[in-house]
């Protein structure tokens, strides 16, 4: 047995061949137009208090933005338009309602049955 170890150990290990790596050639392709899209301020209201949302409004305006869309759905529709209301009033002087949007949503609750929830879609401007 000591034999077979000492003759596997003398036999010529094979050396391989140092592989070269290709790299795939790069195909030259025009650069791809990207569509600007016009920067969008648009705050969504959920359940934060409302000086979180008249505080992000403001950072808009402040930003340099000339409209700001608040929207909301269901029980945050209330929030959204005391947002406005205290933007107008408080914070911001000649501030206007540009647009009002209302409309309804078909949701799928997790139960199976569907339900109507109110949407609410406010701009207002310089």
């Amino acid at each position: 047995m000591a034999q077979e170890k000492q003759e596997k150990q003398r036999k010529p290990k094979k050396q391989k061949k140092p592989v070269k790596k290709v790299k795939p050639e790069k195909k030259e392709t025009a650069p791809k137009e990207v569509a600007k899209k016009p920067t969008e301020s648009v705050v969504l209201i959920g359940r934060k208090p409302v000086m979180n949302y008249v505080i992000a409004c403001l950072t808009f305006f402040n930003s340099g933005e000339k409209e700001v869309t608040v929207k909301a759905r269901g029980r945050a529709i209330s929030t959204a338009v005391d947002t406005i209301e205290l933007l107008r009033r408080a914070f911001v002087k000649g501030l206007g309602i540009k647009n009002i949007k209302i409309g309804t949503e078909e949701m799928l609750r997790e139960d199976g049955q569907k339900s109507n929830v109110s949407t609410i879609e406010i701009t207002v401007g310089k």
